[in-house]
């Protein structure tokens, strides 16, 4: 493996910046990792190098004749199946949409292509987003890099994979239960969710609208920022997108400690579920927050232990809504048209083929949740549950300036595992559905390691303060890293056993 492709996302932009890398380099080492790990790890489903070092020489010529070009520009980026992309097929990782080529890219794709990045391909995914551990794709299952019989968890587990396993510095996930956070954590990167409306969701696939949220994942906290400035901004293609500057998230990463900033522990997040080497490495990250200047206080959110069942009425009930429109009639999947059958029954037979399990399950709890006799039983329920959690945000964030938790309850768990047991499954979710719930900014940074396997630290601020989540986990990055004597990730080149081979 290339010692290029473990550098930062920074640091190669400074490199290509000062002529001594060029974008064609970097990319064809990325090329050769993809070509080298992919086949074990499944973390992309379209790759196409040669569209890619067309990308990058392009790039380079713009450098070369002396245009001034972003900190990105040259820099290789996995973009999650589940965004619109003219030169790709989006997949949503199901059979429905196998082969279809949008006629438009979605708007973070536009932004990466005007920063300058090089997309090397569309990363794996559940499909349409549902799943918490990248099992339920069409296409087959992504692999942990970190030990290949376990999962990368979900939605995103491709992307985060992808990174992980040095196959890019960056990619683009989405975020609507944990499917950035979650990855993040159990893979052993940097996951963060926007601000609701922060990124534009025009040309994202929908699977629950309210929810769905835009993000980067990457290797370090200022990594991360960069890819988020560059994905973010109004758009008035999106109804829901906040017409405000971007935060200097970059400039938070710079933060050297943590003096005055309050940080408070959500008391609800531990007990009954969380593994003990989950819960140790989120105590030692504390203490280095601690140490780092930052005054802890314990917060109690008691509507957050009614999110998760609240999140499983209504994200399958938009989730019902936005996928009626795969019917058959206008694109995609079209089965059983063979001139005999009514439309109705070309559209059952179509759904019945293009779904998978989990989707077909979603689809029928939310259908029910919406229906005549239970909406305001379930849905709306469910909503005024929303509205609880909304405000028990705004009363901790008036004693704090950001909360803390672990990422997920539990390390990676084995592939298959959990899919015969849904309820066992969306637990994965636990600490990370909150955020979507109220449209906060949160983000996962690494905190060590649980018997091998990576941990997460959650960090959740108010809307449009995404630069609060980068200043805490960019201290923390730093602390470990003295502590550890490197980043956590710089260890992947050593694994061993079933790890995959670098």
């Amino acid at each position: 493996m290339s010692a290029l492709i473990t550098k930062s996302a920074a640091e190669l932009g400074r490199l290509m910046a000062a002529g001594e890398l060029t974008s064609e380099e970097l990319t064809r080492a990325c090329l050769e990792q993809i070509e080298a790990l992919n086949p074990t790890l499944n973390a992309f489903l379209a790759v196409d190098a040669e569209h890619a070092l067309e990308q990058a020489r392009a790039v380079d010529a713009r450098r070369a004749a002396g245009e001034e070009l972003g900190p990105l520009a040259g820099i290789p980026v996995g973009v999650k199946d589940n965004y619109c992309t003219t030169d790709f097929p989006t997949t949503c990782s199901s059979r429905m949409l196998e082969g279809w080529v949008p006629p438009y890219d979605a708007a973070v794709v536009e932004r990466l292509r005007a920063a300058g990045m090089v997309i090397l391909g569309k990363t794996n995914l559940d499909e349409f987003a549902m799943g918490s551990s990248t099992e339920t794709s069409a296409f087959g299952p992504t692999l942990n890099p970190w030990d290949t019989a376990r999962i990368p968890g979900g939605s995103g587990g491709g992307s985060a994979a992808a990174v992980a396993a040095f196959m890019v510095p960056l990619a683009v996930g989405s975020d609507t239960g944990g499917s950035i956070r979650q990855p993040g954590a159990v893979t052993g990167t940097v996951g963060v969710k926007c601000t609701y409306g922060g990124s534009s969701r025009y040309g994202m696939v929908a699977m629950a609208s309210s929810l769905d949220q835009p993000g980067p994942c990457a290797r370090t906290a200022e990594d991360a920022a960069l890819l988020q400035e560059a994905i973010s901004g109004h758009d008035p293609r999106d109804s829901a997108s906040i017409d405000l500057p971007v935060p200097d998230l970059v400039g938070a990463t710079r933060a050297t400690d943590l003096a005055g900033v309050k940080v408070g522990i959500v008391t609800e997040f531990s007990g009954d579920g969380y593994e003990d080497g989950v819960l140790a490495r989120f105590h030692e990250a504390v203490e280095l927050l601690r140490e780092a200047g930052a005054e802890i206080v314990e917060v109690s959110c008691p509507s957050f232990t009614y999110a998760l069942p609240a999140y499983y009425l209504i994200q399958p009930a938009e989730l019902s809504s936005n996928l009626a429109r795969f019917d058959g009639m206008r694109y995609g999947l079209r089965a059983g048209d063979d001139g005999t059958r009514s439309a109705e029954q070309v559209m059952n037979l179509t759904r019945e083929a293009g779904f998978g399990r989990e989707g077909k399950r979603r689809i029928i709890l939310g259908t029910y949740a919406l229906s005549a006799g239970y909406y305001d039983a379930y849905y709306g329920s469910a909503q005024k549950v929303r509205s609880l959690i909304q405000a028990d945000f705004a009363r901790a964030f008036e004693q704090v300036d950001v909360l803390i938790s672990p990422s997920t309850p539990t390390v990676a768990f084995t592939v298959g595992e959990r899919t015969e047991d849904p309820m066992a499954m969306y637990m994965a979710d636990l600490c990370t559905i909150p955020s979507n719930m109220a449209g906060n900014a949160a983000g996962s940074f690494p905190a060590g390691l649980s018997e091998g396997l990576p941990v997460g630290l959650q960090v959740m601020a108010p809307p449009m303060e995404d630069a609060r989540i980068y200043r805490v986990g960019a201290v923390l990055e730093r602390a470990l890293e003295a502590k550890w004597g490197g980043p956590l990730w710089s260890d992947m080149t050593q694994l061993e056993g079933s790890k995959a081979e670098f």
